[in-house]
């Protein structure tokens, strides 16, 4: 299994600028580096332990319609070496893909959702170069 971590957890956020203050000054998190999803719509900041480059946080500003209680957490992501790899490896074993192609950001980071046995994201996520 090329699975080397857990990436981050996705949190869709009402308000990112509330949030980013909240995981800094409350939780103690240090921002990471913030960007604009490809979309130009959804706005993605990172979040993690000081001192380390692990990312524990992905705030997610951008989504429309109601959020319920419940469905805050958007997914979680696993790191791969290549992703390509990993999702054909994936798919053999009947996984169905939320979309038709891996989507590239702007920083070269590479990502794939899928489906879990209950419905919950999973993201193969692959980091820039």
């Amino acid at each position: 299994m090329a699975i080397r971590k857990i990436e981050h957890v996705g949190i869709m956020v009402s308000s990112m600028e509330r949030s980013l203050a909240f995981y800094q000054e409350v939780i103690g998190l240090e921002l990471q580096g913030k960007l604009l999803h490809t979309n130009g719509v959804i706005e993605l900041a990172f979040l993690g332990v000081p001192g380390t480059t692990e990312t524990v946080v992905e705030l997610i500003a951008g989504y429309t319609g109601e959020l319920s209680e419940e469905g805050r957490v958007h997914h979680i992501a696993f790191t791969v070496d290549d992703l390509d790899a990993e999702t054909e490896r994936v798919a053999a074993l009947g996984v169905r893909f939320l979309e038709k192609a891996s989507t590239t950001l702007p920083n070269g980071a590479r990502y794939r959702f899928f489906y879990g046995p209950d419905g919950e994201r999973i993201e193969l996520f692959q980091p820039a170069a």
